[in-house]
């Protein structure tokens, strides 16, 4: 079990930040919006509108997958780990301001999961707990 959520999590957050991230790229693409068909045909012929499709599809199943083995607080929880994932990539490769609100906001994120998984943890009614996994 603790292997899916150590392959199943990371996975879902590399899907998860590769799909915002090609959509970030394919916005800019997109610029100026028109209401035709020649912008609808400049957008679809961007490559990042593909891979934002296809970082949902896996994001999609990942998730699904995810939901038949893990509680659903703490996966729900984790899979915001996104957020925190796309502020620095975007920082890094696309150089966006990253300022001290965000910086908070990433921190309590990744606060806010750490509780929820020691508190799931430490929980007896747990499924985990329930079943007698040793971890």
């Amino acid at each position: 079990m603790r292997r899916l959520y150590l392959v199943g999590f990371p996975l879902l957050m590399a899907f998860d930040t590769f799909a915002q991230l090609c959509f970030k790229l394919a916005g800019d693409g997109a610029l100026p919006v028109e209401a035709n068909a020649a912008w609808v045909l400049r957008v679809l012929a961007q490559p990042w509108v593909y891979g934002a499709i296809l970082g949902y599809v896996g994001a999609f199943f990942t998730w699904m997958s995810l939901l038949k083995h893990a509680p659903i607080g703490p996966a729900f929880a984790a899979s915001h780990l996104e957020v925190v994932s796309v502020l620095l990539l975007s920082a890094w490769l696309l150089h966006e301001p990253v300022g001290p609100l965000h910086l908070l906001g990433a921190a309590l994120i990744v606060a806010g999961i750490v509780c929820l998984g020691v508190a799931e943890s430490d929980d007896p009614h747990a499924p985990a707990a329930a079943a007698g996994d040793p971890g």
